[in-house]
């Protein structure tokens, strides 16, 4: 009994320590969008992205508002974001991206991060021209209609591309066209379940099962550092 209790309570401070990582990095999402340009998420595509994304991991109203309050505070110097590039073991390029109040910490552990990991912490460019910088959208697809007929009025609003599985439909855009990609199907009465920039890779690389393992415990160090919000790599 002693031990499925132990079980049970190590399953419970897990499931709580990754909800509170998802909750502070929407957070750090909402106050880099207010500082960019402003608390009213009607002209703020940013800041309705970020809402949206603190909906699909279930975080209190009260905790945006909140965060929506401080970064509108003139005393608070809130985040920055800032793209790390490097290489991982077995030459994957990696690309981290991550919102810090404290750039030299941050550099700092991610450096650490790299070295730990059989990596290293390349220069800005180093490694970006492997990859596109894209919106992606996720919405579902029942609310979509005629995915087909959705996928043609979309190519106005720069869609690169469209796929989905048996519930949701993913939709892919260039950097430069995702406000108006955002407003195209917001304006078409869709609600947009997730959305977020990504790195996606032009070429992917194959590895072996092994080194596989040693790419991802790297990556399993730079996501559990509290100033990464994301992760993106080429390994297939």
């Amino acid at each position: 009994m002693g031990r499925i209790f132990e079980k049970r309570k190590h399953k419970m401070f897990a499931r709580f320590a990754k909800m509170s990582m998802a909750f502070n990095r929407v957070r750090r999402e909402i106050e880099i969008a207010v500082k960019a340009s402003g608390p009213d998420p009607q002209t703020n595509s940013r800041l309705r992205m970020a809402m949206q994304n603190a909906k699909a991991v279930n975080m209190p109203k009260d905790r945006v508002d909140a965060a929506i309050k401080r970064a509108s505070e003139k005393d608070t110097s809130g985040y920055q974001e800032i793209v790390y590039e490097g290489i991982g073991p077995h030459g994957i390029s990696v690309m981290v991206l991550s919102a810090t109040d404290n750039p030299n910490r941050t550099v700092a552990n991610i450096r650490h991060h790299f070295k730990k990991g059989g990596g290293s912490l390349g220069n800005s460019g180093s490694v970006a021209f492997n990859f596109e910088h894209k919106g992606l959208f996720k919405i579902s697809k029942a609310a979509a209609g005629d995915p087909e007929e959705l996928e043609l009025e979309l190519i106005d609003a720069g869609l690169d591309e469209m796929d989905g599985d048996d519930e949701f439909l993913y939709i892919y855009c260039p950097f430069e066209s995702y406000g108006i990609m955002q407003k195209t199907i917001e304006d078409k009465g869709i609600e947009v379940l997730t959305a977020e920039l990504q790195y996606i890779p032009t070429n992917y690389k194959e590895l072996t099962e092994e080194q596989q393992t040693e790419v991802n415990e790297l990556i399993d160090l730079l996501e559990e550092d509290e100033d990464v919000q994301s992760v993106y790599h080429n390994m297939q």
